[in-house]
């Protein structure tokens, strides 16, 4: 393992071992992290501001006695942080207060001490309702004294930016394994994140110009997606010389993964992006986008998957009243076209969100990479948001490539995992299709399982999704990779109808709505009945069976009547969009003639149900049947367990 491996590790142990040792008869094992988080946290601003505390009290001084109010500007210049403490106090000034009541005022009054960012923090993570416990248990002194401790160094010089963002994923793994929390909530493994990153930039990296860009994650968690993101796009760019800067921002429901994102931002000196950050309970990406309007170039996420989010559907208006332009969009000249899903499952809803904040008038455009379960691949049934949804993505040839990861990617789920590449501006050749890339096999197995975590993509093996992406159809790789044309993944879904056929109908009658539902009550059912007409049409209407349009007799006039149909026979079909219309008029009455008249001859479709869908479907299309086993094999197998069969029985009766 790599020194610096090492030392984070042990730095982690060290941490989780405070929690035992002061907090274990306290609270309960899934409350550590509501104290040794923020401690973590402060601990490492105290570190950072140490050097600069004499210069931050002074200019604190020196503006209250000029008067000024707007201090923030000059007490970052003296902190050189992004972020100060006026109250005077630190750690170890901390340590030294003997009586605990008096520890814990001077404690509350460094917290208010610190920079409006910084407190902002400290609410997210609700530690000052912490205190009385930590005060009336005596321990708020003793967690003081062990992060005092000199084995256990947070300051900058034992612990670069990077790996305190190291220690901060390790710990939140840690205490949302110990609480059962449901996959990929808070955090993505960094092996993922690198993948995502690199499928969102390296295809156009020779292209990206030098300049400023903008990028947003709508479910942020502790923030690593944005930063891993920053640093790929600045490596990939700077062989070639562009000067690249970044403009990081995003939103987070969670109090506690957004307070730690954004102490990590301003310890890694980033303040403005720890500014462009928005998060807390009130602020739901679904229900209050705090960047309603704004455009990004790059986007990612990992939404929560088959999380409920019915409160901010609520909060909406409800499925049947949302107006959110994020989620009601105009499509095939339907001006409220839907892309709201089932109220258990919202990962479709934080993408929808992401692509209403695509750029649309730039030579690059924006790419996304958002990771999800499957059921984004198929779930919904065609009509249903989920299913407009991808007949939305793929009609508007947003959707470049769908990678599927491997399984036990992730440290709380061993579930299937995809990651969906959209740009709005694709390479000629990508034009109207879409790449699917089974990377399930791809990976390098760990030593030692990380909770559900047993695998990794190694840098190898995203080299290999990388190749394979930019390979597109020439790709020799069939059992990893294929090219489909968009409208390979609809269908349409008809609804084909049976007359209602009851013993002693009058076959030359209209019957009216009521004389049908006596029918359907008290009438008899038979096969062999005339259909029950409901509805004569027009003289001038011409016949079409296929559309449950027949002649029939009435009042002696030859007349183009419909049929009642007979709920108890309706069925439904799926016809592809590609079905070949051969000789009819299209490829549904095509289908229909083949498959269903053969065996209905009274059937019809009825057209005003017909609904346009879409699923994706890597296990049909990357489908490997397992090979059957061998006669020989087979005959092995039942030797071997006769042979046991009668050892067991040998012995049992020796011990008789």
């Amino acid at each position: 393992m790599p020194h610096d491996s090492i030392n984070h590790a042990r730095i982690v142990s060290l941490i989780w071992g405070i929690a035992d040792d002061v907090l274990r008869d306290l609270y309960v094992r899934g409350k550590y992290r509501d104290v040794i988080l923020p401690f973590t946290v402060l601990r490492r601003l105290d570190t950072v501001l140490e050097s600069t505390r004499d210069a931050v009290m002074e200019m604190k001084k020196l503006l209250d006695d000029a008067g000024i109010v707007d201090q923030d500007a000059p007490l970052r210049d003296a902190a050189k942080q992004a972020f100060y403490n006026t109250s005077g106090f630190t750690f170890k000034d901390l340590r030294s207060t003997a009586n605990k009541t008096r520890l814990r005022q001077n404690f509350e009054a460094y917290l208010d001490g610190f920079s409006p960012n910084v407190q902002e923090i400290i609410e997210n993570f609700d530690l000052r309702h912490q205190l009385p416990k930590l005060t009336k248990a005596d321990a708020l002194g003793a967690l003081i004294e062990k992060f005092l401790s000199l084995d256990l160094d947070l300051s900058p010089t034992g612990l670069d930016n990077h790996g305190m963002g190291t220690v901060f994923e390790e710990l939140v793994r840690r205490f949302n394994e110990d609480n059962n929390e449901e996959a990929g909530e808070h955090w993505t493994p960094r092996d993922a994140v690198r993948l995502m990153t690199r499928l969102m930039f390296e295809p156009i990296a020779d292209v990206i110009p030098s300049g400023t860009y903008r990028l947003y994650d709508g479910a942020m968690g502790t923030g690593g997606m944005l930063t891993v993101a920053e640093e790929t796009l600045k490596r990939l760019t700077a062989p070639s010389g562009k000067q690249i800067s970044t403009y990081l921002y995003g939103q987070e429901i969670n109090a506690e993964t957004y307070a730690i994102a954004k102490a990590d931002l301003i310890l890694k000196g980033d303040g403005q992006a720890a500014d462009n950050i928005v998060g807390g309970p009130e602020w739901s990406t679904l229900s209050n986008d705090a960047f309603a309007g704004q455009e990004f170039d790059f986007m990612l996420s990992n939404p929560p998957y088959g999380k409920s989010w019915k409160t901010d559907l609520n909060r909406l208006g409800g499925k049947s009243h949302v107006i959110d332009p994020r989620f009601i969009v105009t499509h095939d000249g339907d001006p409220e076209y839907s892309l709201v899903t089932r109220s258990s499952d919202g990962q479709l809803m934080f993408l929808a969100n992401l692509i209403s904040k695509m750029k649309h008038h730039t030579a690059l455009g924006s790419r996304i990479a958002s990771v999800h379960n499957g059921s984004s691949l198929f779930t919904g049934d065609a009509g249903q948001g989920e299913s407009n949804f991808r007949r939305w993505v793929i009609e508007n040839d947003w959707l470049e490539a769908i990678v599927a990861l491997p399984l036990k990617m992730f440290y709380n789920t061993g579930i299937a995992t995809y990651v969906w590449v959209i740009t709005n501006r694709k390479e000629e050749r990508r034009r109207g299709k879409v790449q699917l890339i089974d990377a399930t096999s791809w990976f390098t197995p760990l030593r030692k399982n990380l909770g559900e975590k047993g695998v990794e993509i190694s840098t190898t093996d995203a080299d290999r999704v990388l190749q394979t992406l930019k390979a597109f159809d020439q790709a020799d790789d069939p059992d990893h990779s294929k090219v489909f044309d968009g409208v390979d993944f609809g269908y349409s879904k008809i609804a084909v109808e049976r007359p209602l056929r009851i013993a002693g109908v009058d076959p030359h009658r209209v019957y009216k709505a009521a004389e049908i539902k006596k029918l359907k009550e008290e009438g008899v059912r038979d096969e062999s009945a005339s259909p029950v007409i409901k509805k004569a049409l027009p003289y001038a209407a011409k016949p079409d069976p296929l559309h449950g349009r027949y002649k029939a007799v009435i009042d002696g006039r030859t007349r183009v009547v419909e049929y009642e149909p007979d709920p108890e026979l309706r069925d439904t079909e799926q016809v592809a969009l590609t079905e070949p219309a051969g000789e009819y008029a299209d490829g549904i009455e095509a289908f229909f003639r083949r498959e269903v008249l053969p065996y209905a001859p009274d059937a019809w479709i009825d057209a005003s149900k017909t609904k346009i869908g879409y699923e994706i479907s890597f296990t049909r299309h990357f489908y490997k049947p397992t090979p059957m086993r061998t006669l020989v094999e087979i005959q092995a197998d039942i030797r071997a367990l006769a042979a046991e069969t009668d050892d067991l029985i040998t012995e049992i009766a020796g011990e008789d």
